[in-house]
């Protein structure tokens, strides 16, 4: 039986520039319950396809898990921006790639027990190449492999991002 849970109240416990944090108190079909919450304003993340079998990843440090992680191209919405002119940015800005064909594969929910995070997923195909023009802050290596290696990784637990792992999974469909 799935029970939909009604929040009484709720207070902002941090407000950050990426994420924003709650209390919340609910009420539950027997008693009240309190809830922490992240809040969000979402993503949107890219699996470039090259027509030759091939796709392109990114690679960068992820302070929060203290390690660099092999992702596919992904970033946050700005204010005012879609998920997919977000992708197109995040594409073009992490591996220098824009793409004719665009395909939206659905979206995510990256961690739904405490967290609000949607990323939408797209496909990227039919691919020119210039130049990448990360973020100041950014750091990252771009690698071009074929989908089927990354679908090998994937399956020797070797790529630990799940909006990747997404993507792997989708791009095997795509490519059939």
């Amino acid at each position: 039986m799935v029970v939909k849970e009604e929040r009484i109240n709720s207070a902002e416990i941090y407000n950050g520039h990426i994420i924003k944090v709650f209390k919340d108190e609910v009420s539950l079909e027997n008693k009240k319950a309190v809830r922490e919450v992240v809040r969000h304003q979402g993503a949107a993340a890219v699996l470039a396809l090259d027509g030759e079998g091939n796709a392109f990843f990114v690679e960068q440090f992820r302070y929060p898990v203290g390690k660099a992680l092999f992702e596919a191209p992904a970033g946050k919405i700005d204010p005012g921006e879609t998920p997919l002119e977000c992708a197109k940015r995040e594409l073009f800005e992490e591996c220098g790639l824009t793409a004719k064909k665009w395909t939206e594969l659905g979206p995510m929910y990256s961690s739904p027990g405490f967290c609000d995070e949607v990323i939408y997923l797209f496909a990227a195909e039919e691919l020119s190449q210039s130049a990448p023009n990360p973020d100041e802050d950014e750091f990252l290596d771009i690698i071009k492999m074929p989908l089927e290696e990354a679908y090998s990784r994937l399956a020797e637990g070797k790529i630990p991002d799940a909006k990747t792992q997404i993507l792997i999974l989708r791009g095997k469909e795509i490519m059939k």
